[in-house]
């Protein structure tokens, strides 16, 4: 798979160097063509990739090369940062049969300086963390087997994410998933070195951190999507 995986091309590792430097609507708009070139089509070609091996571990995620691209443009809005352009391409995949925006997904984002992979829930509402919280209270267990796991480990080392500094009311102090009901993140990342990215092995990295999160990002839906979930095993 190596010798035909997608990956980006070293220019558009260059074009996104020059973005950060030059990061300006008169810099930009000349050069519109070249970032749809060397850095929007090679992470479609990717999204495309992704969309067919994906299946194969987890066919309820949804992958949409029409999609799951980010835009370039930052919105400014509300940021003290006015600069117009994001300078680095991103990708999220989302839960079938939940909300766009809402519920445990992957994600990956490809800068020159870094690679961010993982999944998980980022921001849930009241009411998502609340049910995630009421899950992992009665299927800790199996949380824990997931971020466990060697091959978690392996991976992502630990589960991350914000954390209150106590558990949250309704739940006991003593709760033998303390620590779990304490987050507010519920998060399988993996940051890797940005030159990755124009290397033959940035493809089966991606899909192999991917398959890691997947049982994690599936667990965490299972509130989320009114699915149930296999057994709590026995202790």
């Amino acid at each position: 798979m190596a010798a035909l995986a997608p990956r980006f091309p070293t220019d558009g590792m260059k074009f996104l160097r020059a973005l950060k430097r030059n990061n300006r609507r008169e810099w930009f708009q000349p050069r519109k063509e070249q970032y749809e070139a060397l850095v929007r089509a090679p992470m479609i070609a990717i999204v495309e990739r992704l969309a067919v091996d994906v299946r194969a571990f987890a066919p309820e995620v949804v992958v949409d090369p029409k999609r799951a691209v980010f835009r370039v443009y930052r919105d400014t809005r509300f940021s003290g940062d006015k600069t117009p352009y994001k300078t680095h391409i991103a990708a999220s995949f989302p839960w079938r049969g939940l909300p766009r925006g809402q519920g445990a997904g992957l994600y990956f984002h490809v800068a020159p300086s870094e690679i961010w992979i993982g999944g998980g829930i980022y921001a849930p509402e009241t009411s998502q963390l609340q049910a995630l919280r009421e899950h992992v209270a009665t299927n800790y267990r199996r949380l824990r087997s997931i971020v466990e796991s060697a091959g978690f480990k392996r991976m992502f080392k630990t589960l991350e994410g914000e954390r209150l500094q106590r558990v949250p009311r309704g739940f006991d102090k003593d709760h033998e998933a303390a620590d779990y009901l304490r987050h507010r993140q519920f998060l399988a990342v993996r940051e890797l070195p940005g030159p990755l990215a124009v290397d033959a092995r940035f493809y089966p990295t991606l899909l192999a951190t991917f398959r890691a999160a997947a049982p994690l990002v599936r667990y965490l839906n299972e509130p989320l999507t009114g699915l149930p979930g296999p057994r709590q095993p026995r202790p």
